[in-house]
C-alpha cells in the first residue's frame, strides 16, 4: 500500500513591486543624511576641540598667575571717595530738592531784578546790586525746561547746611547753585551764582582812575614749583565765564603776595588743598575749575604812580564764591608773620 505524502501548500507574499524610479529617488536622501551625520561629528570635535584649548588656558593661567586671597583686596576706589550720605542730609535732599528746582526756574523766568529778588538769599541787601551787576552782565536767556540736573549734594558752610547742585543745558552750559535756608524758604545764593564782582574785569583792568572793588575770580599760582622756596607766591587773577566753568577769561597782571602775610597763606593754604584733589567746606560736586586753578574772592585796588597803573590786592576774604566771609581755609601761621609788616601786595 502506498503511503502518499501531503505537503502543505505555502503561499509566499508578495513582494512589492517598485516603481523604476524609487532607487533613483533614494540615492540622494542617503548622501544627504550621511552629510549632516559627518557635519555633526566635525561640529562635535570642533567643540570639544574649543572646550579642551580654554581649559589648559584656564589652568595655565592660574598656574603662572594664582589668585590673591579676595578678603585681603579693598574694592576699586574713583579718583574722588565716594562719601557715605547720613540719614539726616539724604532726608534734607529728599525733602527740598524739588523745592529748590521750582526757586531756580521761578528766578530764570522772572524778566527783571524786582522780580527776581524774592528768589535770593537777603533780597533788600541785593536787590541794588543785582540791578547794577545785570546791566553791565546781561543774563543770558535760559529756559527752565532745557535745563537738566546732573548732581546735587549737602554742603557744610558756616552757619548751616546748604543745598549744592549742578545743571547743565542743551548747548553745553554747566551751572553750579547753591540754595540756603532762609526764614524757612530755600533761596539761592546769588552772589554765588553770579560770581559777583563790584566791576567787570576787564573794564576794571583797563581803568585809570583810582578804584577799589571786590571780586570773584579765577586765581592760578605761576612757577608753583620754581618758586616754592621764594618769600612771595606769584599769582595770576583771571575773569570767570558764566555757564563755562572750565574756562577762563581776562587775565591780570602778576601779583606777589608775601608767603608770610596772612593773605599770602590763605593762598598757599588753598592751592595746596587743590593740589591734593580737596575741596572747600567739604563740597561733593565735580571740580569745575580749569586746571591748576582756584576760586577766589578778593579786593583789588587801582592806582596811578608816576603814570603808570598799579594794581594790589588789599584783602583776600575767601578763597570761595560763597556769601560767606569766612575764609574756606585755615592758614598756616609763618613764625615771622607778627614780625613783619606787609607792604602792599604789588602787581607787575
Amino acid at each position: 500500500m502506498e503511503t502518499q505524502v501531503i505537503v502543505p501548500k505555502v503561499e509566499m507574499a508578495a513582494e512589492p513591486i517598485e516603481p523604476a524610479d524609487a532607487n533613483q529617488d533614494d540615492e540622494p536622501r542617503k548622501k544627504r543624511s550621511v552629510r549632516k551625520r559627518r557635519k555633526s561629528r566635525f561640529m562635535l570635535k570642533l567643540v570639544l576641540g574649543w572646550t579642551t584649548v580654554l581649559a589648559v588656558i584656564v589652568i595655565g593661567a592660574r598656574q603662572l598667575f594664582p589668585e590673591e586671597d579676595t578678603e585681603n583686596i579693598a574694592p576699586p576706589v574713583s579718583a574722588k571717595k565716594q562719601e557715605v550720605i547720613s540719614d539726616e542730609d539724604m532726608l534734607i535732599l529728599d525733602e527740598n530738592l524739588q523745592k529748590c528746582s521750582d526757586v531756580f526756574a521761578g528766578f530764570l523766568q522772572a524778566g527783571v531784578p524786582e522780580q527776581r529778588n524774592q528768589y535770593v538769599l537777603s533780597p533788600v541787601t541785593t536787590a541794588s546790586r543785582m540791578a547794577l551787576f545785570y546791566s553791565m552782565n546781561p543774563l543770558p536767556v535760559i529756559q527752565p525746561d532745557t535745563l537738566t540736573p546732573t548732581a546735587n549734594a549737602i554742603l557744610k558752610l558756616p552757619g548751616g547746611k546748604a543745598i549744592e547742585t549742578l545743571w547743565t543745558t542743551q548747548d553745553g552750559r554747566r551751572m553750579d547753585v547753591v540754595f540756603r535756608e532762609e526764614s524757612g524758604e530755600w533761596k539761592i545764593d546769588w552772589d554765588h551764582f553770579a560770581r559777583f564782582s563790584d566791576y567787570p574785569w576787564s573794564l576794571f583792568l583797563a581803568g585809570n582812575e583810582e578804584a577799589e572793588g571786590e571780586f570773584r575770580l579765577l586765581a592760578r599760582e605761576r612757577l608753583a614749583e620754581e618758586r616754592k622756596k621764594e618769600e612771595t607766591i606769584s599769582v595770576v587773577l583771571y575773569a570767570p565765564r558764566f555757564g563755562r566753568p572750565e574756562e577762563s577769561g581776562f587775565q591780570s597782571p602778576e601779583f606777589l603776595v608775601s608767603r608770610r602775610s596772612r593773605d599770602g597763606q590763605l593762598l598757599d593754604a588753598a592751592f595746596e588743598l587743590a593740589r591734593q584733589k580737596k575741596t572747600i567746606y567739604q563740597s561733593k560736586l565735580p571740580d569745575l575749575n580749569p586746571d591748576g586753578m582756584i576760586r577766589v574772592r578778593v579786593k583789588v585796588k587801582r592806582s596811578e604812580v608816576n603814570m603808570e597803573r598799579k594794581f594790589e590786592i588789599t584783602k583776600v576774604i575767601g578763597c570761595h564764591w560763597y556769601s560767606v566771609d569766612d575764609p574756606g581755609v585755615v592758614p598756616t601761621p609763618s613764625p615771622d608773620t607778627d614780625k613783619v609788616e606787609e607792604p602792599p601786595t604789588q602787581s607787575r
